[in-house]
């Protein structure tokens, strides 16, 4: 079982970023999916969240700005960010979980600087 982020990096101010999260061993559609980061120096937050049903939410600081969803048949969940700002500066994570397992990826690193 494996999570796998893709497309972080470096971006100004008002830019913009896709994510992307692969999953190999399980089907991700059967799971509730959600993107997470972490600044250094704080605790692990949850930006976006989408349940097998298709149902997103998204933290305040994010709301309107980005989006999750999902390609069943890539097995893939992604994160489109626009107009970020510094504050969104931090290592994203992927997360798989129901009722029985908990999956974590790696983590891709977004640093958003002028």
């Amino acid at each position: 079982v494996q999570l796998v982020e893709s497309g972080g990096g470096l971006v100004q101010p008002g830019g913009s970023l896709r994510l992307s999260c692969a999953a190999a061993g399980f089907t991700l559609s059967r799971f509730v999916m959600g993107w997470y980061r972490q600044a250094p120096g704080k605790q692990r937050e949850l930006v976006a969240r989408m349940t097998s049903g298709g149902s997103a939410n998204y933290a305040d600081s994010v709301q309107g700005r980005f989006t999750i969803s999902r390609d069943n048949a890539q097995n893939t969940v992604y994160l489109q960010m626009t107009s970020l700002k510094p504050e969104d500066t931090a290592a994203y994570f992927c997360n798989g979980n129901n009722a029985l397992f908990d999956y974590w990826g790696v983590g891709t690193q977004v640093t958003v600087s002028s």
